[in-house]
């Protein structure tokens, strides 16, 4: 069975950092894209954060290119979002999300594409 763990998130001030981590498990994790979603109360979840089967492509929503970093390591089975310079508004629960992409060009950041989710982690902004 399946399975995406999140782990890092908490309570920071604004312009503090955080480091989210997603493990894999039973998943075939290098033939995979590999995402990051945010979810506030009240609204959609919305794409954060993807990363390529490979490693070699990244994608960012424009309100976090330049403060957040998606990475993957292939041999951990596992991804990481650093998070810098947060703002209340990147208040969420941040989830992880896998798709089947391995050859597959371009990057799909619809949440509904992606058919493998975490329990999602609360990430809490004070200002």
């Amino acid at each position: 069975q399946v399975q995406l763990v999140e782990s890092g998130g908490g309570l920071v001030q604004a312009g503090g950092s955080l480091r989210l981590s997603c493990a894999a498990s039973e998943l075939p994790f290098s033939s995979y894209d590999m995402g990051w979603f945010q979810q506030a109360p009240g609204k959609e979840r919305e794409f954060v954060a993807g990363i390529k089967w490979n490693g070699g492509s990244t994608y960012y929503a424009d309100s976090v290119k330049g403060r957040f970093t998606i990475s993957r390591d292939n041999a951990r089975n596992t991804i990481h979002l650093q998070m810098n310079s947060l703002q209340p508004e990147d208040t969420a629960v941040y989830y992880c999300a896998a798709r089947y992409g391995k050859y597959m060009s371009g990057y799909d950041r619809r949440a509904s594409e992606y058919g493998y989710w975490g329990q999602g982690t609360q990430v809490t902004i004070s200002s």
